[in-house]
């Protein structure tokens, strides 16, 4: 007997056109298996933000369908405002408040019975490392610990799905670890399912056990982490020679290899079988005089997938701006500016 498999989120030829004529979600497809952990990858601007918002309820689509568990996001948000638990890009806290009186106030907005809420919310702080923190100030907290709050108080409604906009946008690579660390924990122990968005390559291929790449709105491969590296990615093999790189080069495209002779005699072997290929290029260049210094196989990334389908990367001076954007908003807002 084949199982049937429930779908957290179902998107289909799902369009968004905002006031002005700007096509923010061009026929998004996209289906989100319950219990997975699915991340929406793309550039800023791709859509990833107004998606995110119309699977929240937060905005009506222009056309097309959303649903969360089988309840229509436009007809029925309230059913779905019930099932899952958001966190926003924007600091979402009252600074100038102490973590555990944040968490009460949403413990009063989202229903959680009285006689419940204390235990909920140390429950809660407890899971993501905040408990010995839940008194002080949130002005006082560093940034890998508001966002930690963030993500507990969205978790003491026990949703069945946990929606994530950037969740560790700005935060130092100890800080991203703590946080994922506590949301896989907490995944693993009640099933609960993550979506998240990023545009962080590393965070999606850790943490992701399927994605969808999404650029100028539109979803242009879905897949594992694995599958599409496979896919659409090339390993390399990168060598450092001595003497003349220009000539290794020659000798290798002479044994059927694409190479590509960088700065300081470094030379990049583009294969699909880098264990392979590896002896038969070291053997070439000896046997053609040229000294193999350094050696090391580069399998490929996620971000090597999305130049292929793109021509482009996911712009770092882009990603440094959108970090910077947040940092000060949130520098701002912590000081009560």
């Amino acid at each position: 007997m084949v199982a049937l498999v429930t779908l957290a989120v179902e998107v289909r030829d799902l369009v968004k056109v905002y006031s002005g004529g700007v096509t923010a979600l061009n026929g998004v497809n996209l289906t989100v298996e319950e219990g997975a952990s699915h991340a929406i990858l793309g550039p800023n601007g791709a859509g990833k933000t107004t998606l995110l918002r119309i699977v929240t309820t937060q905005i009506k689509p222009t056309r097309g369908s959303v649903k969360v568990f089988g309840f229509d996001v436009s007809s029925q948000g309230e059913r779905v405002r019930e099932l899952i638990g958001y966190v926003p890009q924007e600091m979402s806290l009252w600074t100038d408040l102490t973590g555990y009186e944040n968490a009460l106030i949403y413990a009063k907005i989202y229903g959680i019975e009285s006689s419940r809420r204390a235990e909920v919310i140390e429950e809660a702080l407890e899971f993501m490392g905040l408990r010995e923190a839940s008194r002080r100030l949130v002005k006082t907290y560093s940034g890998g610990m508001i966002r930690r709050l963030e993500i507990a108080i969205a978790l003491m409604s026990r949703p069945r799905l946990i929606i994530l906009d950037e969740p560790t946008i700005g935060l130092d690579p100890r800080a991203r670890m703590l946080v994922w660390e506590s949301l896989l924990s907490y995944k693993k122990e009640y099933g609960t399912t993550i979506f998240f968005a990023t545009h962080y390559m590393d965070e999606a291929d850790r943490y992701a056990e399927s994605i969808s790449l999404i650029n100028r709105g539109k979803i242009i491969a879905e897949g594992t982490p694995l599958e599409l590296k496979k896919t659409y990615g090339t390993d390399k093999v990168v060598l450092r020679v001595g003497g003349d790189a220009e000539r290794a080069k020659e000798v290798l495209s002479r044994l059927g290899f694409s190479a590509v002779a960088g700065n300081n005699g470094e030379i990049s072997v583009v294969t699909k079988e880098p264990a392979t290929a590896l002896p038969k290029i070291i053997e070439g260049l000896y046997s053609a005089g040229i000294k193999v210094l350094e050696a090391k196989v580069v399998e490929a990334s996620l971000d090597d997938v999305f130049i292929k389908l793109t021509g482009r990367g996911i712009s770092e001076g882009e990603e440094r701006e959108r970090v910077r954007e947040v940092l000060s908003t949130r520098g701002m807002i912590r000081r009560g500016g």
